[in-house]
Parts: C-alpha cells; sequence; structure tokens
C-alpha cells in the first residue's frame, strides 16, 4: 500500500473513532440527565439519596463532555490529514499519543496514526510548497 493510501486511511479512521467517542460521550451525557431526574425526584420525596445521585451526574457528564470533545477533535483534524494539511499532521501526532493510553482501539489507531505520520515518505507528504517572493525590486 503506497504512503499515501496509509495517510487517507488514518484521516479515516481519525473521523470515524471521533463519531464513535462522541455517540459514547451523548449516551453518556443522558445517563448525566438521568441522574439529574433522580435527584429531582429525590428532592421531592425526602430521599437520601440525592448525593450519590449527584456525584453520579457530575461524574457522567463531565465524562460525556470529554469524550464528545476528543471524539470531535479528532473529526474535525481527520479531514485535514486526508488533504495533507501540516497543521492537520502535527495535531494528528498530538492526539494519536494521547490515543495510546485507550486501549484497545485508541491504542491500535495512536500506533498506526504515529508509524504514518512520522515516517519519511509520510511527513514528505505534508511539506507545505514554498510562497513565491511578491514581484518587485530586491535589495
Amino acid at each position: 500500500m503506497a504512503i499515501h493510501s496509509h495517510v487517507d486511511l488514518v484521516g479515516v479512521l481519525f473521523v470515524i473513532w471521533g463519531l464513535l467517542t462522541t455517540l459514547v460521550g451523548v449516551s453518556t451525557l443522558a445517563l448525566g440527565v438521568g441522574a439529574v431526574a433522580l435527584i429531582m425526584s429525590a428532592s421531592r420525596g425526602g430521599g437520601g439519596g440525592q448525593v450519590a445521585a449527584g456525584m453520579t451526574a457530575a461524574v457522567f457528564t463531565t465524562l460525556a463532555l470529554i469524550a464528545i470533545v476528543w471524539g470531535m477533535a479528532h473529526v474535525v483534524v481527520g479531514v485535514p490529514v486526508r488533504r495533507h494539511r501540516a497543521w492537520g499532521r502535527f495535531v494528528a501526532l498530538m492526539l494519536g499519543a494521547v490515543d495510546l493510553l485507550l486501549l484497545p482501539y485508541g491504542t491500535a489507531l495512536g500506533v498506526y496514526a504515529l508509524w504514518v505520520l512520522l515516517s519519511e515518505r509520510g511527513k514528505a507528504l505534508f511539506v507545505e510548497p514554498p510562497v513565491p517572493a511578491p514581484p518587485g525590486p530586491h535589495v
């Protein structure tokens, strides 16, 4: 497989990983909303589960927001990687390095992204052409 195809695949995998992570984040947010509903019903009934439900709501909401932001970052970066934008490669390398910690799929994506984007042939695809000097007298 040519390096160009590997880079395109990294971009596609970033978008897919981002969409799946965002979906998990939205699902987790629904669990946080459910915990808030428990808080509301417990406050009307005078139950003692408000602290536990409050902690659960806070944890689920925090994890959900992190997953949504993390997923959207991957989606936003996947397209510029496929278009060989230098900034997309740089951000993909940062995201891929952190993905290494997210077993097992994030680890696989991170290893593959780092392998492709750090190879010499991979780097060469992201080199920006030099900007021509404006016409006029040169000093």
